[in-house]
Order: structure tokens, then C-alpha cells, then sequence
């Protein structure tokens, strides 16, 4: 379980980063690419947690509350890796 908590702490790390970056930056297209990027981070940590608590507890409201933040979590890093994949170009434009 030292790896899951090694990854949620991580994941939470990169996302807290990126919120940072995106306040900071000025541009419109960077600022939805960094979103992007700490939507990703979120559906780590959020999917971690998930799977942190299936291992934790066996009853029957850790394992539904494990799935649902499995599903959600997985949800949110393909959205933000779609929207990542979207505004690259736009990023890499601007430079």
C-alpha cells in the first residue's frame, strides 16, 4: 500500500502544481492546456484513492465508493488527455 500512497501523494502534488501554473499564466490557450494537464493529475489522484480504498476495506460501501472513484477518476484523465491533446499545437504556436 506504500506504493498507492507513494502515488495518490504524487499525483496530488502535480495537481497542485499545475493550479499554480495555470493562475500564473496570461495566456488563453496555455491557461486551458494547463487545465488540461491538472484535470489529468486530479483523475490520478482521484483513481488512486479509489483503488487505495478497494484494498483497504472488503465491505460492500468501500468496495462501491472504490468503483465510483475509479470510474470518475478515469473519466476526468481521459477528458483532460483529450483536451491536452487539443490545445498542444495551440501551446507550442504561441512559443
Amino acid at each position: 500500500m506504500g506504493i498507492l500512497l507513494f502515488l495518490i501523494l504524487f499525483s496530488l502534488g502535480f495537481y497542485v502544481y499545475y493550479k499554480i501554473k495555470y493562475i500564473r499564466s496570461n495566456n488563453g490557450n496555455e491557461k486551458k492546456w494547463l487545465s488540461a494537464k491538472s484535470s489529468i493529475a486530479l483523475g490520478l489522484f482521484v483513481g488512486f484513492f479509489g483503488l487505495n480504498r478497494l484494498f483497504i476495506s472488503q465491505s460492500t460501501v468501500s468496495i462501491v465508493i472504490g468503483i465510483i472513484f475509479l470510474l470518475v477518476g478515469t473519466v476526468s484523465v481521459w477528458t483532460g488527455f483529450k483536451a491536452y491533446k487539443f490545445y498542444t499545437p495551440y501551446v507550442m504556436k504561441d512559443d
